[in-house]
């Protein structure tokens, strides 16, 4: 994927998508145009941009996702913490824990997903 981050109103143009595909592109264009007030044009043109950047296609008028809501969002936060945190994980936790503690939950969750991936 070439770029992951999305305008405030380009994201809410995705989830437009991933809420409602597959789906036709006359059925987005109503869609947007009902949620964002967006002419068809204006669908059809943000539409390319995000299929050109690998999140949709648009294959013969019918659209859906090349990658799910959840898979975008995990790529983007592998991405912000590569970027930030050299890659590395136990920086970004020890980081985001300097300034926000955990709760006994939290943390109760955190170590199962550790024993899960330590299982595997």
């Amino acid at each position: 994927m070439k770029d992951l981050r999305l305008g405030e109103v380009e994201e809410r143009f995705a989830t437009i998508i991933w809420e409602n595909e597959p789906l036709t592109s006359g059925d987005l264009v109503k869609l947007a145009e009902a949620q964002l007030n967006w002419k068809k044009s204006t669908t059809y043109t943000v539409l390319k941009k995000l299929c050109e950047r690998g999140l949709f296609e648009n294959n013969s008028g019918l659209v859906r996702a090349l990658i799910s809501h959840e898979e975008f969002h995990s790529m983007q936060s592998e991405e912000f913490v590569d970027l930030t945190f050299n890659g590395s994980l136990p920086a970004f936790i020890a980081a985001f824990t300097s300034r926000k503690k955990l709760s006994d939950k939290e943390i109760s969750e955190i170590k199962k997903m550790i024993e899960s991936i330590k299982e595997d």
